[in-house]
């Protein structure tokens, strides 16, 4: 096993108890067409504990272990109402000790959906805006930190997503873990494919694979936010990695090069369901019985059908990181 270096003295709060599942999904494999020679596995981060699962809980051992080491009582993060993010959130907060406030862009349904529901019996303060407009969210997030404040408490806001580099290293190390499963198999992995919004997974997941295979692509399918945005995020938070753990050093002054980007599955946008996302969905749940969300998990699926039907990735073995959100194929779509 190689050990991560570590960010120094970065404090951690457990979410985790254990590594999540390293799976083959071979009728899945067998059922992408006549013509495909590739060999899917999958990485269960939806069984990870906590509130349905979800990779996101790797990012908040960090990000909640910064916030209790600052002292904070609330943790004040944003997102759209079906954020996995937000979920786990509200339920790291249960677990920490900590008031949790969430601010979700609209538009909103009436009865309020599944992550709403969830948020609030998680014990999580929900401010839900009529709009879906990124600005309008941030103006709230600062006025409910401000809020907080101003009656004596303490918050800590964490950015959509929980990405930036202190979560990106959970991901790292969530790379690293994927590793020391393969070579216990002695599996090498020639691809990843990984659904990317923010970019915090995805960065995390380049870091690991720059030190421990660097033959490794990490191939990110876009599900919220176009690549002309998202790249030169995912750079800064590559570099971040690279400044602060044992990695490839080429990747802190080139890592715009070592990002892989696919649009193709964006359709409508961020929330906004595809036929392909669809028909990806329905193919693993009913060669495999593993289930999806229909709007950011899915997408990434339907790149990887994409790719292998193409013929793109004959021969190779392919890894599909499955990030949670299940309570998403329960939630009302825009």
């Amino acid at each position: 096993m190689v050990v991560p270096l570590p960010i120094a003295a970065m404090p951690r709060f457990a979410l985790l108890d254990g590594p999540s599942p390293l799976q083959p999904l071979r009728r899945f494999s067998s059922a992408l067409g006549a013509g495909s020679v590739a060999d899917v596995w999958i990485k269960r981060e939806d069984l990870l504990p906590l509130a349905f699962g979800g990779n996101k809980l790797r990012n908040l051992e960090f990000l909640v272990g910064a916030a209790l080491e600052d002292g904070v009582d609330t943790l004040v993060t944003s997102g759209r109402r079906w954020s996995n993010h937000c979920r786990l959130t509200a339920a790291a907060g249960a677990r920490a000790g900590l008031a949790v406030e969430v601010v979700l862009s609209g538009p909103p349904v009436d009865p309020p959906g599944p992550g709403v529901r969830l948020m609030t019996a998680l014990g999580a303060t929900v401010h839900q805006l009529p709009t879906a407009d990124r600005a309008a969210r941030e103006a709230v997030v600062g006025r409910v930190a401000a809020e907080i404040t101003a009656r004596g408490g303490r918050p800590y806001v964490i950015d959509v997503g929980g990405s930036g580099v202190l979560g990106a290293y959970g991901q790292y190390l969530a790379g690293h873990e994927l590793f020391d499963q393969a070579d216990a198999l002695s599996l090498s992995v020639d691809v990843i494919v990984v659904p990317s919004a923010t970019g915090g997974t995805q960065a995390g997941l380049i870091a690991a694979a720059a030190g421990r295979s660097p033959g490794t692509r990490v191939a990110g399918v876009i599900v919220a936010r176009p690549a002309s945005e998202l790249r030169p995020t995912i750079g800064s938070m590559v570099r971040g990695l690279a400044g602060i753990v044992a990695t490839d050093p080429a990747l802190a002054h080139d890592a715009d090069v070592a990002i892989d980007l696919d649009e193709s599955q964006l359709g409508d946008g961020y929330g906004r369901p595809t036929a392909a996302a669809a028909e990806a969905a329905e193919l693993l749940a009913q060669t495999e019985g593993i289930l999806t969300d229909p709007i950011y998990t899915a997408k990434a699926l339907a790149g990887l059908v994409a790719a292998v039907r193409s013929g793109a990735w004959d021969g190779r073995r392919i890894l599909f990181w499955h990030a949670g959100g299940l309570p998403g194929i329960f939630e009302p779509l825009d």
